[in-house]
């Protein structure tokens, strides 16, 4: 991804490379209907996914961007006046710099909007400068950025375009209308046309312009009033038949509206009698009649071709993405969550560890509240690389899969986490493995796309990555189920990356001293288990043998369903 080189969320960017998300990932952890609450409006959205999405596994831009949220949580007023240039600066990317390729035309239209966007460039270096010159920041990227506005703000380039827009947009506000001579010949044909006048008034049906006859060249003065003596009528540019249908027979014209300036385009004019130009002629009358203007305003902007709007303007998002988090974790710390500063590290020849305190699931946000709500604990680091996650249903284990994948992607997004403490180092990928809808198994069947899905996932893997996997091998029989993971784990444990394997194949956990933690690698395969007290749930996540067997039985006996429960009830029921 090339950025642009002022950025507060992409530093460095000729050394960085930036990783892609997959979008089943993102769905599997519940990020897009999480980024839909956070931003403010739809159109946000999109802005949120692309910045989260981009991943990087250097922990320098993770703690770059780490330094700026705090930057801007501790200071709603930053945000706050930076929000409202918002509107403003839209135009940027619905019209102007952004969305401009080089070669495009620069008529009297697109000076005036340039114009409009030095006038925008201009008031968010006023802006920034005034928010950020007495605020104690911390973090690199505010500093940076507020020197570097200080120096365009200070530098005489600044106060000379300043002085120009304004004078530019004074003159350009006052035009309302233009009176255009049109030369005949002998037979009342259209030959050439010229402006008489530029005015600060619009036109009124009317009548007939005063002096028509006498001003047939053009003028640099602005004519404040437009006179007419209501001999004739004044036809309005928006008409389908034009000016010249009221002269003579032979010229039809018809009206181009290119934009709020384009002028009248004259068709169907006999190509035998030497006018055929006159049309060409016609078609560039809004840029030729305002030849003086565009001239004027070519000349000025032209002296500023350096300024950069465009790296302005790009900042405009990245201010967005933190403002819109920062004001959604205001909101929740004031309900009672928890959230921290994550604490990014490097690997430095050590296995890729993680060290996770009190986190939770940000899903649980809407469904309970923070006192009813049970914090788990988990860490890798060399010996510790793969946990098989068994438990009963309902017990918590794909929930607590998503918040270790949701930690990732938010602290290196520079976002505090919902966690009393996190530490880690960062990855280059977060890659997940749900169950698959439907309609994508209809070709291989749901165990074939199960096993494509996987040895893609699996090349892609690093020692870097963090792979998250959710009953995967379990559309199939116990016993083939259990063949495919077996295999699949001792070849995650090869690979080195950090995994979470939630299953429901307790027997994998019971194996993995004799089956999975054979092949003498230091990293090791442990067995972790939602933890069930007095036959309840407890949604805490702990290190332990599987529950499976002991905890069926339990359940047996809770329900009746053991032999001796059962064998009772018969001979009751026998004696009845």
């Amino acid at each position: 991804m090339k950025q642009p080189k002022l950025s507060i969320l992409f530093p460095r960017q000729d050394e960085v490379t930036y990783r892609e998300i997959p979008e089943e990932s993102w769905h599997d952890l519940g990020l897009d209907a999480l980024t839909e609450k956070v931003a403010a409006q739809p159109q946000e959205v999109p802005l949120l996914r692309r910045v989260m999405m981009s991943l990087t596994a250097d922990p320098q831009v993770a703690a770059f961007r780490s330094d700026v949220f705090e930057d801007i949580m501790r200071h709603p007023e930053i945000r706050e006046r930076l929000m409202k240039l918002l509107d403003r600066i839209k135009m940027f990317y619905d019209y102007g710099v952004v969305n401009r390729h080089e070669g495009d035309e620069t008529g009297i239209w697109d000076l005036m909007h340039r114009l409009e966007e030095y006038h925008d460039y201009i008031l968010t270096v006023e802006a920034i400068r005034e928010c950020l010159s007495d605020k104690d920041l911390i973090s690199e990227g505010l500093i940076n950025l507020r020197d570097t506005v200080e120096r365009i703000y200070q530098d005489q380039g600044f106060a000379a375009l300043r002085r120009d827009v304004e004078e530019m947009r004074i003159s350009a506000s006052e035009i309302r209308s233009l009176t255009v001579g049109i030369n005949l010949n002998d037979r009342f044909e259209a030959v050439s046309m010229g402006l008489v006048s530029v005015n600060g008034k619009p036109f009124t049906k009317s009548g007939l312009l005063k002096n028509f006859l006498a001003s047939v060249n053009p003028r640099d003065e602005i004519v404040k009033e437009a006179e007419w003596n209501g001999s004739s009528s004044f036809y309005p540019a928006n008409t389908e038949v034009g000016l010249l249908e009221s002269v003579g027979q032979f010229v039809e014209t018809s009206v181009v509206l290119r934009n709020p300036l384009a002028m009248m385009s004259l068709a169907r004019i006999p190509a035998s009698d030497g006018t055929a130009n006159v049309p060409r002629q016609m078609d560039s009358a809004a840029t030729m009649l305002t030849s003086r203007i565009s001239r004027r305003l070519r000349d000025t902007l032209a002296q500023y071709l350096n300024v950069s709007v465009r790296e302005m303007a790009e900042l405009i998002p990245e201010l967005v993405f933190y403002t819109r988090w920062a004001e959604y974790i205001e909101k929740q710390q004031q309900r009672g969550w928890c959230f921290c500063k994550p604490e990014a590290g490097g690997r430095k020849n050590r296995a890729a560890g993680m060290e996770a305190k009190g986190f939770y699931n940000l899903k649980l946000i809407d469904s309970g509240s923070p006192e009813m709500t049970v914090p788990n604990d988990l860490s890798f680091d060399a010996e510790k690389r793969v946990y098989i996650l068994t438990g009963a249903n309902r017990g918590g284990k794909t929930t607590a899969t998503q918040a270790v994948g949701q930690l990732f992607i938010l602290a290196q997004s520079g976002i505090r986490v919902p966690a009393e403490r996190f530490s880690y180092d960062p990855a280059d990928r977060v890659l997940t493995h749900f169950p698959a809808d439907e309609d994508r198994t209809l070709d291989l069947g749901r165990l074939g796309e199960e096993c494509r899905r996987f040895r893609e996932l699996f090349i892609r893997c690093t020692t870097d990555s963090l792979l998250l996997l959710n009953e995967t091998f379990s559309t199939t029989s116990f016993e083939e189920g259990y063949f495919i993971a077996a295999d699949a784990v001792r070849a995650i444990l090869g690979r080195g990356c950090r995994t979470i394997y939630n299953t429901h194949m307790h027997k994998l956990a019971q194996d993995l001293d004799t089956v999975i933690n054979t092949d003498g690698t230091e990293g090791k395969a442990v067995s972790l288990v939602a933890e069930t007290k007095g036959r309840e749930h407890s949604f805490r996540m702990v290190i332990a043998p599987p529950e499976g067997q002991s905890f069926a039985r339990d359940i047996a006996e809770k329900y009746g369903v053991t032999y001796e429960s059962l064998s009772a009830a018969a001979e009751t029921e026998d004696g009845i």
